[in-house]
């Protein structure tokens, strides 16, 4: 395995990584669900006729009907409601590549790096190192992901285990930066809750030449299976709305690189996300504590 000292990701095909190097980049193995439609309301609509005449018929003889007629009518009305309801169609979400730096113990980690096998990488809080305090620089972010069954009416999936990793705001991944497990920032696990929600904080993610920003992440079917890559059951990406990253990267200095990368990209030239970004993409808003918040309910079959 080459040297992966001060690496900054690339958009290489190779997963293998080098100095300042980029992640590579995979075409989704699976795509798109279509959503489910939503129904239609008809609208009635009035309306008036006039003329006509009714066909000629024989017997034993013959005759002619003629008639004309016409008529009009008005209407009008108002009406007001309320209602609630819970959203019973959902679509599985894509599979993606994990690309070249999960550290989860696959062959795309060299079958070398996994955080998955350490102690503490459970957690809530990414933004620094399992038993460091040193947190790394970014605007704030948290986000909510829940885990809903497309195969039980969207119920909620208790006691899933997502492991969620992305890169800091100067674009770079923990593990490969410093060719060091031990330092295994911005990357953590958590078990959803009985809504089956769990919630990161971390920060906003930086925008490396060659890709869209995006979060990675892994889907296992209990806490104790997410021990290694061998035992997930989903892989996919998160997205994040253009406008607004556009505006955070060009407010805050430390993501300099990033306002020159988004610049040069979009969803249509991302090859992991140029077949649409529907079922992958997060709300996400700012929030009272000088940070963004952001949500997804993503779905898988089980």
């Amino acid at each position: 395995m080459p040297p992966l000292s001060s690496l900054s990701p690339t958009a290489a095909t190779a997963p293998a990584p080098a100095a300042a190097a980029s992640p590579s980049t995979h075409t989704a193995t699976s795509r798109r669900l279509a959503l489910s439609a939503l129904g239609s309301l008809g609208v009635a609509s009035l309306w008036g006729c006039g003329g006509g005449s009714d066909s000629t018929s024989t017997d034993s003889g013959s005759s002619t009907d003629s008639g004309s007629g016409t008529g009009s009518g008005t209407g009008s009305g108002t009406g007001t409601g309320t209602g609630t309801g819970t959203t019973t169609t959902c679509s599985v979400v894509p599979e993606e590549t994990a690309g070249p730096y999960p550290a989860d113990g696959s062959t795309a980690s060299n079958n070398t790096y996994n955080v998955l096998a350490l102690s503490g990488i459970v957690r809530s809080d990414i933004r620094s190192s399992v038993g460091s305090s040193t947190q790394v620089s970014g605007v704030p972010l948290s986000i909510t992901i829940t885990l809903t069954n497309t195969s039980a009416s969207c119920a909620a999936l208790s006691g899933y285990a997502i492991y969620l990793w992305h890169c800091t705001q100067d674009g770079n991944y923990s593990v490969y930066t410093s060719n060091n497990i031990a330092d295994n920032y911005l990357r953590g696990v958590q078990a959803t809750d009985a809504n089956g929600t769990v919630t990161f904080t971390t920060i906003v993610p930086g925008c490396y030449a060659g890709r869209m920003p995006h979060m990675h992440l892994e889907i296992y079917p209990t806490l104790a299976s997410a021990t290694k890559a061998a035992n997930k059951i989903k892989t996919t990406q998160l997205a994040f709305p253009t406008a607004l990253l556009s505006s955070i990267y060009s407010s805050n200095s430390g993501y300099s690189a990033s306002v020159r990368n988004l610049a040069s990209m979009s969803f249509a030239t991302d090859n992991v996300f140029s077949d649409g970004t529907t079922l992958e993409m997060t709300t996400m808003q700012a929030n009272t504590g000088g940070g963004y918040s952001a949500s997804i309910t993503i779905s898988i079959a089980v």
